[in-house]
């Protein structure tokens, strides 16, 4: 992530060659059970002490970063995570970062603490894998100031390393495998149920310990979009003093980072916000104590989409809110129909259903999503949609815009003729010329719909209720367009493909073929569920 901020943020480097910096050799600080880690300083001219902004890195050490701060009167510490660069130790992706047996983050704040030239006020700063870190720092010491959190998981189960009970495949086996940390993937595997091992990585769990207030960075389309929301939501409401009431949330249409030519759509010019300058005077307020009124404004920015095509549609804008969601919505069911069709009309018929098979040595291809290491973004799905394994529901043209913001869910009823299987959902805006751009999609596997504590199999012939949560995004699909829903068993390689045996992981010698239902009666309405903004608030 250090590398896209560098290409994302090219004015923003080029202003840290004006400044300078005194800089500090290299320091090896042991952690308490001994292992050191590589931590460099750089401490701005003139009189100390100062504020610190730290940085905590399983990449490089973006040392260059330290001109921005020192320019501003702030010190800037960087350091190598455990077994990441120089420093001591094996890497366990993140199992040394928060409040487990090895406390590194809090041992780092505790040494730069006692630095001459740090006066005892801390932040912390960085993006993706070093806004992890941050999120697990967070409720382990009280030390922190405040912190600058982009694009983080809040929670790992249910965010990052299992969806709807899960494993999401492409993101954690091609990252782990690029950090050359081979042995964290069997570890993460053999933990297929939300246990004991996961509630160490859920933040959210621990908010009220929380007590530094923060800014969230993300997009609707980032891997860890719901990480971002649940992060701002839990410690503005839940956290402790300190932390609530006092945190920021900015959400783009953005993918991992701001790009405009985002899947198969080109975004509007006003794609961007400047959230480098949000932060820089966030942290100048709660660090130096700048009177730059950043606390007086808004909560909450975010990013409304529409027909990125039509100059007159709603949307395409930014927005500010108080909280999230900004307002009240009403949970809008479209019930799927036999005839392929999304209506508002419940169900009437005694014997709705509609089967499909899925065979797990030929899954449906990923195209696009929340995704990192394969192609992300808002994909025209016709490329998989005629598949026999899918099932395709859209609503008549819409007659006026619908707006939805907030939380998005499936609830479908099923069956199936296997000990376990998955279903899959997504959310396409059609637009008048066919496309059928996906705008949000997850996963549940079967055996979990009832929580991810333990498995519950649904006998095979069984009518079953499961519910897939599609995380949130600010929309409106306009005048023409229809909303859609795609439905299937499989999403590969975003998600592990299920063997339909009832195993946790697919054994390619022991494969079995599926029939899966949807039912769609008077007694069992499978809907898409929308939070559908009333038109007199609009």
């Amino acid at each position: 992530m250090v590398s896209r901020i560098r290409r994302i943020f090219p004015v923003v480097i080029l202003s840290l060659l004006l400044a300078s910096t005194v800089y500090a050799e290299l320091v090896m600080v042991p952690m308490t059970d001994g292992t050191k880690l590589a931590t460099e300083y750089f401490v701005p001219p003139g009189d100390g002490p100062f504020p610190v902004v730290l940085v905590r890195s399983v990449y490089g050490r973006p040392s260059e970063f330290a001109k921005m701060f020192n320019a501003v009167g702030m010190a800037y510490v960087v350091q190598h995570a455990r077994g990441r660069g120089d420093s001591e130790g094996k890497d366990m992706v993140f199992a040394d970062d928060g409040w487990g047996e090895n406390q590194d983050g809090i041992d780092t704040v505790n040494w730069v603490k006692q630095q001459e030239w740090c006066n005892g006020k801390i932040g912390t700063w960085g993006a993706s894998a070093l806004a992890i870190v941050q999120t697990l720092m967070a409720p382990a010491t009280q030390d922190i100031r405040c912190q600058a959190i982009w694009v983080s998981a809040s929670n790992f189960y249910g965010q990052l390393s299992y969806q709807g009970g899960v494993f999401r495949k492409s993101l954690v086996e091609q990252w782990i495998k690029g950090q050359k940390s081979l042995h964290v993937i069997d570890i993460w595997k053999s933990h297929p149920t939300y246990d004991d091992f996961w509630t160490y990585y859920n933040a959210d769990a621990q908010a009220a310990k929380i007590t530094a207030p923060a800014i969230h960075v993300g997009g609707w389309w980032d891997i860890f979009a719901q990480g971002t929301i649940n992060g701002f939501v839990y410690r503005q409401n839940h956290g402790g003093e300190g932390a609530r009431g006092n945190q920021k949330l900015i959400m783009g249409p953005w993918l991992h980072g701001p790009v405009q030519e985002a899947g198969d759509l080109k975004l509007p010019d006003n794609f961007q916000f400047d959230f480098v300058t949000y932060t820089a005077r966030f942290l100048a307020h709660w660090l130096k104590g700048d009177d730059n009124g950043i606390m007086d404004e808004p909560a909450v920015h975010y990013y409304t989409i529409g027909d990125v095509e039509d100059p007159d549609a709603p949307g395409n804008e930014w927005r500010t809110a108080d909280t999230w969601p900004p307002f009240a919505t009403t949970e809008t069911p479209y019930y799927l129909a036999e005839d392929g069709l999304l209506k508002k009309d419940k169900p009437a018929s005694p014997d709705a259903k509609m089967t499909f098979t899925y065979d797990p040595a030929d899954p449906c291809p990923t195209h696009g999503g929340q995704n990192l290491l394969i192609p992300a973004g808002p994909f025209d799905q016709r490329k998989v949609s005629g598949r026999p394994d899918m099932l395709k529901f859209a609503t008549a043209p819409l007659e006026t815009p619908i707006e939805i913001t907030g939380a998005v869910r499936v609830e479908l009823h099923v069956s199936t003729d296997a000990p376990d299987t998955d279903f899959t959902a997504k959310l396409i805006d059609v637009y008048p010329d066919g496309r059928e751009i996906l705008m949000l999609d997850n996963i549940q596997r079967v055996k979990f719909r009832n929580g991810y504590e333990k498995a519950e199999p649904l006998t095979p012939g069984e009518i079953g209720k499961l519910e897939i949560d599609l995380w949130n995004i600010g929309l409106i699909f306009n005048k023409g367009h229809r909303i859609g829903l795609h439905v299937s068993s499989s999403n590969y390689p975003r998600f592990e493909k299920n063997p339909n045996t009832g195993d946790d992981f697919p054994d390619e010698n022991n494969l079995r073929v599926v029939h899966n239902t949807v039912h769609m009666d008077a007694n069992h309405p499978s809907a898409l569920i929308l939070p559908v903004r009333d038109s007199a608030e609009q």
